[in-house]
């Protein structure tokens, strides 16, 4: 008996056989956050609150063109079906 996942089936004895039509493809996005450097930390510390990313997975604050103003960018690959 074969069993039908959402990528791919898999054989009476486990093994993964692979569909590689039914497979997302993947694609970077960025995520850019500008602000002041509080505003910008306090919008990195809630999207790890909410699972988004971690603190880590940001840049570090880069100074913008403006007095007081810093961004951060994040990227990110996603699946894009």
């Amino acid at each position: 008996m074969m069993t039908q996942s959402r990528y791919s089936s898999v054989d009476e004895q486990g093994t993964v056989l692979s569909d590689k039509a039914s497979e997302p493809s993947r694609e970077t996005v960025k995520h850019l956050v500008i602000g002041s450097p509080k505003a910008v930390k306090s919008t990195i510390y809630s999207l790890q609150v909410l699972g988004y990313a971690q603190v880590g997975d940001w840049s570090q604050l880069i100074p913008t063109a403006n007095p007081g103003e810093v961004m951060s960018i994040l990227s990110r690959n996603i699946a894009v079906q």
